[in-house]
């Protein structure tokens, strides 16, 4: 059957949508394929009760841990993907954050900072990323830590906002893990599938999970399209893989199992292996004084004796937030009272690759997805995280902030990557320097599962720049359609 698109993306996040972008404005026919619905403007994406409380748009299928244990990623399945609930810093990884360093188990980019920076500098430029002033209750808390603990540095925090934003009270203190309504935050969905939905050669289709990946029948190794889990059947030249650390490599995984590739294709041992999502810690200082700051998430710190670790404040902290984590008969007095006074921040530190730290799909007839992860596998990074939340913690009791430390769970999994990592060697690694997975035809993938490495700060822009590198590739490449 001749094939309808040159490419079939599946998901529409970072990865799938700067890929979708890309493709597009070269003139290719490109479908994306998104589980989930575009998000209504009616407010309720910016009410906490409904966000937080509720869990409404979260994700609600179980998975198991690697005792057996079930739990519920913080997954996020609508138009624009996590990137309208987080997604608005927007840091570049540093040029030796693509090297190996084999003391943590940090494993290396098979290509250095320069071949990714001009992909950093158009995903700056369709991001609209900027830097805003530090706001007065931030300056004085940094420069107070700064000053009983020098080892401490300071730097501004690109964000992916409208500068409109300091107009509109309630976008301001809601950006952080809540979905702007009026388009004030540089997501996936605003700043390029807005971009290309009305092009006659791109079609978005939401509200539509795949079920598989499928095969040309003499050919396995060739990848023709996709299989929805309505039993319909979608054919392209190239396949994107954008669903997410979690779920790309499960799609892979099935579709190797069902082929007979499980066992001869060599990537294959490593679909699903190194997962990560940085070690993460909520420290919320309390205050004897207010704090009016929107922003607050305008500067990032690090620490001279933690070289793969970062602090950055949260969103603004009020007491609708806090009520959400108090007894739903605690009065609204006590959550204002300690919501007003409370500033938060977010510590995270780059976890090793391990392989067998891993995502493993629901096969041989178990109906749950497991995430095996296991800090001790990685101990070097454990032992830096704990040195380094209890440093900050000290510090910020003696800038005069009592602190409240509040580890990230394993469901917490906003930053998950590495169950697709890229690598020259196909035997230890799933995806080559242009994205194609190893070992096969018109299959690629241009999410956060191909990141050999996190670094240590958030990893939206590098999965954006990623994405539209690839796709340059594929449409530079001799093998596709002109």
């Amino acid at each position: 059957m001749t094939a309808i698109y040159d490419a079939i993306v599946i998901g529409s996040g970072a990865g799938g949508a700067a890929a979708a972008y890309r493709l597009a404005e070269a003139g290719r026919g490109v479908l994306v394929f998104e589980k989930g619905q575009q998000l209504p403007t009616d407010g309720s994406t910016l009410d906490a009760d409904v966000v937080l409380r509720q869990g409404r748009y979260r994700n609600q299928d179980p998975w198991i841990d690697r005792n057996g244990k079930p739990f519920v990623p913080s997954e996020f399945y609508n138009l624009g993907g996590k990137t309208k609930w987080y997604g608005a810093a927007l840091l570049r990884f540093s040029p030796n954050e693509f090297m190996d360093e084999p003391t943590h188990r940090h494993r290396g980019w098979p290509f250095g900072y320069d071949e990714l920076a001009p992909y950093y500098d158009e995903a700056e430029t369709l991001l609209n990323v900027r830097r805003f002033e530090i706001e007065p209750d931030t300056k004085r808390i940094v420069a107070r830590i700064e000053r009983v603990a020098p080892d401490w540095r300071c730097a501004p925090m690109p964000l992916g906002l409208s500068p409109r934003i300091l107009d509109d009270p309630q976008e301001a203190v809601r950006f952080d893990g809540f979905a702007s309504v009026t388009g004030l935050k540089s997501d996936a969905e605003t700043c390029l599938l807005d971009r290309i939905r009305d092009k006659p050669n791109v079609t978005i289709a939401t509200g539509k999970p795949i079920l598989a990946l499928l095969g040309d029948e003499r050919a396995p190794e060739r990848i023709v399209g996709v299989v929805g889990e309505d039993g319909s059947t979608h054919r392209a030249d190239a396949v994107l893989l954008a669903a997410g650390a979690l779920s790309s490599p499960r799609l892979l995984q099935g579709y190797l199992a069902a082929a007979g590739l499980a066992e001869t294709l060599p990537a294959a041992s490593s679909v699903g292996r190194n997962y990560k999502s940085h070690l993460l810690t909520a420290v919320v200082g309390w205050s004897p004084s207010r704090k009016r700051d929107r922003l607050r998430k305008t500067v990032m710190m690090t620490h001279a004796r933690f070289p793969h670790s970062s602090v950055q404040p949260l969103g603004a902290t009020d007491g609708k937030i806090v009520a959400t984590e108090l007894p739903a008969f605690a009065p609204d007095w006590i959550a204002n009272l300690i919501g007003d006074r409370a500033y938060g921040f977010f510590l995270q530190t780059e976890d090793g690759s391990h392989p067998d730290n891993r995502v493993i799909a629901a096969i041989n007839g178990d109906d749950r997805p497991r995430l095996d992860y296991d800090r001790d596998r990685i101990a070097r990074s454990r032992d830096e995280h704990r040195g380094f939340v209890r440093t900050f913690a000290i510090d910020l009791m003696r800038a005069g902030l009592i602190p409240i430390v509040k580890p990230v769970p394993l469901g917490g999994t906003a930053h998950a990557c590495g169950t697709l990592i890229v690598g020259d060697n196909p035997a230890d690694s799933v995806v080559d320097q242009s994205g194609r997975v190893h070992g096969l035809q018109g299959l690629y993938v241009v999410d956060g599962s191909i990141l050999p490495r996190s670094s240590r700060v958030n990893p939206s822009l590098t999965i954006y720049a990623w994405a539209l590198r690839v796709a340059h590739k594929l449409i530079e490449s001799k093998g596709e359609r002109q």
